[in-house]
């Protein structure tokens, strides 16, 4: 049976409605010492879909992540995996998952084809049938030219591809993959992305974690904001820029000498602090009333004689909804 075989009898068995959800987790704690890394995380992703974890360095995804895949205990709260319980059943948890981490990890004296039959073996599945395996993933990647090179030669792209595929050298139920695009180039990041997408069409569940917003926003199906240990938003990309409501202001200048008295002319009518962008000679902020706020605004420059080279009004960034909840969360 061909992967594609595998994946599309996956995705017909998932349709069933008494399934359970792929990932189920509930109140999960976690210490390091004096050090809360999750408190209270629950969530909940149905078969099929992506899920980001989305946060900065040390808000606790990895951890929540070694959890699931059964490399860590909780301390307290229970997580079931494939419908499996990662404590008291991991074995049967690893044998329907697949875990990409955060840098690559191949074996850079091995070519691309001999790490991935190296997998294959480990897993038990047969020399004939870890070649045939190997055989597809490489095609799927895009790797066969260079499936008979060392990989220490490949690319930081290819390497991550490569280390995607032997994540899912068995065909897994439920992927994770956490911050894959780490260190790669926008061509790179755009390559595995391409990948990713494949996999959720032959009904791969998925768990992503990054700290990359347009990441986050480009695959997932819902998007989860974590922070010290904690989840403070949930949502489509869409939901969670409902969260912070209004709109956002924002104008650009065609002088630099225009950008300070530009500012304190119309700093007060924003919701806050208005994001002051000197590069760009843009600055932009929330605001409540947004048609007024507009009009307020270019009349204050008018009557300053200052130039305006662009002004719009639009929804949140995803990138303004985070720093907003984070914002809020740091300061409680």
């Amino acid at each position: 049976m061909s992967m594609d075989q595998q994946t599309a009898g996956r995705q017909q068995s998932t349709k069933s409605a008494s399934a359970p959800a792929a990932i189920d987790a509930k109140s999960i704690c976690k210490k390091f010492g004096d050090i809360e890394a999750l408190e209270d995380v629950t969530l909940s992703i149905a078969r099929g879909k992506v899920y980001s974890l989305l946060g900065p360095n040390g808000a606790g995804k990895t951890t929540f992540i070694k959890i699931l895949t059964t490399l860590l205990k909780p301390d307290a709260g229970t997580a079931a995996v494939g419908g499996f319980d990662v404590v008291r059943q991991p074995e049967r948890v690893r044998e329907i998952i697949g875990l990409a981490g955060q840098y690559a990890a191949v074996d850079e004296n091995l070519t691309g084809r001999e790490n991935l039959e190296m997998v294959g073996r480990l897993y038990h599945i047969g020399r004939k049938r870890s070649r045939e395996l190997t055989t597809e993933i490489l095609e799927r990647l895009e790797l066969t030219e260079a499936a008979d090179r060392r990989s220490k030669t490949y690319s930081g792209g290819m390497r991550r591809r490569l280390d995607l595929g032997a994540s899912f050298i068995t065909s897994p139920e439920i992927l994770f993959l956490d911050e894959p695009t780490t260190g790669l180039d926008p061509y790179g990041r755009s390559e595995l992305w391409g990948v990713i997408r494949e996999l959720v069409k032959g009904g791969t569940t998925l768990l992503l974690t990054t700290q990359d917003l347009e990441e986050a926003e480009e695959l997932a199906d819902v998007i989860a904001i974590i922070d010290r240990g904690r989840i403070i938003a949930e949502g489509t990309g869409s939901e969670l820029k409902d969260k912070i409501g209004g709109s956002v202001l924002e104008y650009r200048l065609r002088s630099v000498q225009d950008l300070e008295p530009a500012v304190a002319a119309t700093g007060g009518l924003y919701d806050g602090e208005p994001s002051v962008e000197p590069a760009i000679l843009r600055v932009s902020g929330k605001v409540e009333h947004s048609s007024d706020a507009l009009i307020e605004v270019v009349r204050r420059l008018d009557q300053r004689q200052i130039d305006i080279a662009d002004i719009r009004l639009r929804r949140p960034s995803l990138n303004e909804v985070f720093l907003t909840l984070t914002h809020k969360d740091r300061n409680r």
